[in-house]
């Protein structure tokens, strides 16, 4: 995981409150000559693009673009589609026109604040002719808005070739604006995590609020419903379920803080007084807000970096269209050559492909001359399946060109989209007035003590950051916190 040097709470934390605990790094994505694009069987680095356009010249795909398309990069034909609607929207550019510029064929740049976008968002109006003049951007699906500027094989381009499938699907366009061009289209995006894995900012989050008196965190324990208790002196009664002693017990409550994504929501009782289906009628359609969206994963341990030998690749991703979608080529052992490496991450649609592989018999580890068949015995348990590791490795070999590419000696899948999670991130649907909706989410209802926070009611969905900008709005509104005296006071924590 990652994060981005903009967004403060994470950024202050890790290099301020935590910076005897934890140390920045930067997150390596490596140079495009030594990655690979490999789409309807045409294999290039990923740098051909430019390595043509600086020559005068396009670079010839196998799809059928617009004239007006043909040569560009999937990060710029996004940023391309971004910037034509902002600039026919005659509102947009009286007020931030400045802020975006042109200044060549295949460059297109955003000098756009995060404030500055949740004042445009909902504004923004589409003046093309067709079936969606004068409507709003905000209730146009991306899809339907991509396929209108672009064509729909336009659209399949950007699809395959952006890498995710997440950012194509038909979610709310406004949304997807910023995303695109700030996140995942500026090729000069450099990103920081964290030395040792990023789950230890969790870590030291939860070792600091232990330190304070009372605190406690009980894990395995599985919320199953909660209801409102009856002469007790507390208002809420919760059920739990006990991993470890397979039984029901309830705690009570004041206040309740939900900090759940879609699918762990509904896979509460639906039917109690909160969520009651039959009568909590916007409750439940602004649950049904955002888009759960599917993501798989599955990591792997070569012996040797094959890919920095033969490819010279050291870091940075490879992108297909095949169901592995991406590679990422990760870090090498200092002490040693073993290494890790992302044989698929992929989402959405090319998800299932890879759910139905999951079944017995597992992948069996190898031993290595550093890793014996004792150390890999714990491991065998959490093996991806035997034939979902060679159907990865088929794909994986067909995209570098080679077919001598070794079997790892270890694997580890992840299916996001597993219960309780439902997807690996989520997004805005269409239609939907995201900072009404992100605002009630946080305490629906105004005479209940019961409140939702993460990111997948954010405007940063996918990013820790997001999960903290919501909570702590949600701190301050509702519980009368003051702002925390190590974050800067100019921070913009969105809606």
């Amino acid at each position: 995981m990652r994060y981005m040097t903009s967004q403060k709470i994470i950024t202050t934390l890790i290099k301020n409150v935590f910076a005897s605990e934890l140390t920045s790094v930067d997150f390596p994505t490596g140079n495009n000559k030594n990655h690979f694009g490999y789409f309807r069987k045409q294999r290039f680095r990923l740098n051909a693009w430019r390595d043509a356009q600086k020559n005068g010249q396009k670079l010839e795909t196998r799809y059928y673009l617009n004239e007006d398309d043909k040569g560009f990069s999937a990060n710029q034909l996004f940023n391309k589609v971004v910037y034509s609607v902002l600039k026919h929207d005659s509102r947009f550019m009286e007020q931030y026109g400045s802020r975006i510029s042109h200044p060549s064929e295949y460059e297109y740049i955003f000098h756009l604040t995060r404030k500055d976008w949740d004042h445009v968002k909902p504004k923004i109006v589409y003046n093309f002719k067709g079936a969606y003049n004068g409507e709003k951007v905000n209730d146009i699906g991306f899809w339907n808005l991509i396929k209108d500027q672009v064509s729909e094989e336009g659209y399949t381009f950007l699809a395959n070739a952006g890498g995710y499938y997440s950012n194509t699907i038909n979610w709310n366009s406004a949304e997807a604006f910023p995303y695109m061009v700030e996140d995942f289209s500026d090729d000069k995006m450099k990103y920081k995590t964290i030395e040792g894995g990023y789950d230890k900012i969790a870590y030291a989050l939860a070792d600091t609020y232990l330190r304070k008196h009372g605190a406690a965190i009980w894990g395995g324990n599985r919320l199953l419903t909660f209801h409102e208790s009856k002469d007790t002196g507390y208002r809420y009664e919760l059920v739990f379920f006990n991993e470890d002693e397979k039984r029901e017990y309830s705690i009570l409550a004041n206040r309740i803080i939900l900090g759940m994504p879609k699918r762990s929501l509904k896979l509460l009782n639906q039917y109690n007084f909160f969520f009651y289906r039959n009568t909590r009628k916007v409750f439940q359609r602004n649950i049904d807000s955002v888009i759960t969206e599917p993501s798989f994963k599955i990591l792997m341990g070569f012996e040797e970096p094959w890919w920095e030998k033969d490819f010279g690749t050291k870091a940075g991703r490879s992108i297909t269209d095949l169901p592995m979608r991406q590679c990422y080529y990760f870090g090498t052992n200092p002490d040693d050559s073993h290494s890790l490496f992302l044989g698929s991450y992929n989402d959405m649609r090319s998800a299932i492909f890879w759910s139905v592989l999951d079944h017995e018999p597992l992948y069996e580890p190898k031993e290595t001359r550093l890793v014996s068949s004792a150390n890999l015995k714990g491991l065998k348990p959490i093996q991806a399946p035997k034939r979902m590791v060679d159907e990865v490795m088929n794909q994986i070999r067909e995209v570098h060109g080679r077919q001598d590419i070794p079997q790892p000696y270890v694997t580890w899948p992840k299916d996001w989209t597993r219960d309780p999670y439902g997807g690996g991130y989520h997004a805005w649907r269409a239609g939907y007035d995201v900072p009404e909706v992100m605002k009630y989410m946080r305490k629906p209802y105004p005479d209940e003590d019961i409140f939702i926070c993460g990111d997948a009611y954010s405007n940063q969905q996918g990013w820790v950051e997001g999960a903290f900008c919501v909570t702590e709005n949600m701190l301050q509104e509702h519980f009368g916190l003051k702002w925390p005296e190590w974050l800067d006071k100019s921070y913009y924590l969105g809606w």
